[in-house]
């Protein structure tokens, strides 16, 4: 008896000593998830997508989260733009079904869908960082979020609080991708349930323009060659009339670039003119590279360099505070049960095509990378080529956390992919893209359309947006575009052959080798489009009579 009872008391003070670790692990049943995402972060500045920079090593920490999980190289924004993915990936909708067109875009509380369905299942919901959707993330437990875009050094924080949205702010003193992991442990360690899981958006405004890195960034690659793309200096038969007029007429207007290509919106204006703040490097001296007498190519060439810089300094400053986000799990017992997603809210031109920005079809816009990392269900080291898009994002995190799909989301869940590897004998086998804004601001990018499957890219330009009518509804989003540009570019398809062509550099629409092929992909396009709700028919009949017109060019 008396050894029995010295047994029951050793378990009890077993139990009672037990680590911070194996206490968070039994409260939380299910597994907490973060979902990470940062903008304008492309596929280019990983190692694990082997592009030209991985050689630099850019993000050492997150190719190691994502080597432990799954890494997807088919993943794809349906929208290139910052307020539309984002809209697209808190619904599961498309633009057209969410509402959400173009920068101007909202979505009100009562279409929160992700959070409301989160909070169902049991978990306590968070937002920190970048919301950029205009209302109230009122359906989030818990939000601290920068207004708009909001800064990149000292940035203020709308919070709740006793006065309405968005009266309620707290300032900061630091480096945004600082200040927003602070708070998100902060808001882990002191501020949730923790008898609840928890579901936290943690969203980086880096790398987005204007790359004002950290201080501490301003020696990172400073004497280090950044590898150029080829067609940065040679565009080969990349793009159509549509992208650069007829006999190249629109170059200089089409399309933001880091030589002086475009006159209104090059990246050698804006580093060079001193538009850029230099708050991030106030030692930077603009005459150690620009120098009389230098060729167009030497000009570009030095452009590049120091765009890429910026650029990969704000990277690396994300690289680093995941590495903060990481040890700070493990340090609390969170992280093996701790599902972590990485991604970018789209993807981002680094010079392909003398292009910056995003908004096309183009690749390196499209392809958003994404990896999950939960290693009690997903394999290590694995990786998948199945197609994804961003309203797939919601339906699988909803899985994740044992729910099921809403009948009102468009997407598909993808956690039988991510469990098994495999991927099902039904599962798509193409995106749909579609960039509604045309000509806006000065990066003057042409509205198109198009679908993508693993083997070929179908896009068609149709050149224009509005229409010369009195009619308010077809000139609603005018204020919001500045339309230096108001008139209507060429109507045009591009076509390539991914495979043979990963670069994109030969449109190769009218090779009667591809006839069918094409005429596959319009039929599949065409179904799609009916298929999401995204047909012109009713809410934009003078789109849809452009497509008619041109429909079989």
């Amino acid at each position: 008896m008396m050894k029995r009872s010295l047994v029951i008391v050793l378990l009890f003070v077993l139990i009672c000593s037990c680590d911070k670790r194996g206490n968070q692990e039994t409260k939380t049943q299910k597994p907490n998830i973060i979902y990470v995402m940062s903008d304008d972060h492309t596929s280019q500045a990983f190692g694990i997508y082997k592009s030209r920079l991985a050689s630099l090593n850019p993000t050492p920490t997150l190719d190691k989260i994502a080597n432990e999980g799954m890494i997807f190289d088919n993943c794809f924004v349906t929208n290139s733009i910052c307020t539309p993915s984002r809209a697209t990936i808190i619904t599961g909708q498309y633009s057209q079904a969410n509402g959400v067109l173009d920068l101007e875009g909202h979505i009100e509380p009562e279409r929160q869908y992700l959070p409301q369905e989160m909070k169902k299942l049991g978990y306590e919901t968070a937002i920190i960082g970048k919301w950029h959707l205009e209302r109230e993330p009122a359906s989030f437990d818990h939000y601290t979020v920068l207004p708009g875009q909001g800064k990149y050094h000292n940035p203020s924080f709308i919070t709740q609080g006793d006065k309405p949205w968005p009266e309620n702010t707290i300032e900061t003193k630091g480096h945004s991708s600082d200040m927003i992991t602070d708070i998100s442990l902060d808001w882990i360690k002191n501020k949730r349930d923790e008898n609840k899981p928890f579901f936290l958006m943690h969203h980086f405004k880096a790398p987005h323009d204007d790359f004002e890195f950290a201080p501490r960034y301003k020696d990172y690659l400073e004497d280090t060659h950044i590898p150029e793309p080829a067609s940065l200096y040679d565009n080969g038969n990349n793009g159509s009339v549509a992208t650069r007029g007829i006999n190249d007429s629109l170059i200089h207007d089409i399309g933001s670039s880091v030589s002086k290509r475009n006159t209104i919106r090059g990246m050698w204006m804006r580093l060079w003119s001193g538009e850029y703040t230099e708050i991030s490097n106030p030692q930077f001296d603009p005459s150690k590279r620009i120098k009389e007498g230098m060729s167009d190519r030497e000009f570009t060439h030095e452009t590049y360099q120091e765009y890429l810089k910026r650029y990969l300094r704000c990277v690396k400053g994300v690289d680093d505070n995941m590495a903060r986000l990481v040890q700070f799990l493990k340090d609390e017992g969170l992280y093996d049960n701790t599902i972590i997603v990485y991604t970018g809210d789209q993807g981002f031109m680094l010079g392909e095509h003398d292009y910056i920005d995003k908004r096309w079809m183009y690749e390196e816009s499209l392809r958003m990378p994404f990896f999950v990392r939960y290693p009690k269900s997903i394999k290590a080291g694995s990786r998948t080529n199945a197609i994804i898009n961003n309203s797939d994002f919601a339906p699988t995190l909803i899985e994740m956390a044992g729910g099921k799909t809403p009948e009102y989301m468009q997407g598909n869940s993808f956690k039988t992919i991510l469990e098994t590897g495999e991927e099902p004998e039904n599962w798509q086998q193409s995106s749909y893209y579609r960039y509604w804004m045309h000509m806006a601001h000065a990066h003057a990018n042409p509205a198109h359309f198009g679908i993508r499957t693993k083997k070929y890219k179908l896009i068609f330009f149709y050149g224009k947006y509005w229409v010369d009518t009195d009619d308010p509804k077809a000139e609603w989003n005018t204020k919001s575009w500045g339309n230096r540009f108001t008139y209507h570019t060429p109507v045009a398809w591009e076509f390539y052959d991914l495979e043979n062509d990963p670069k994109e550099m030969n449109n190769l629409y009218t090779d009667p080798a591809y006839k069918d092929i094409i005429a596959n992909l319009k039929d599949q396009l065409v179904e799609k489009r009916k298929e999401l709700n995204e047909e012109d028919n009713e809410n934009f009949p003078h789109i849809q009579e452009v497509i008619n017109k041109h429909w079989n060019d």
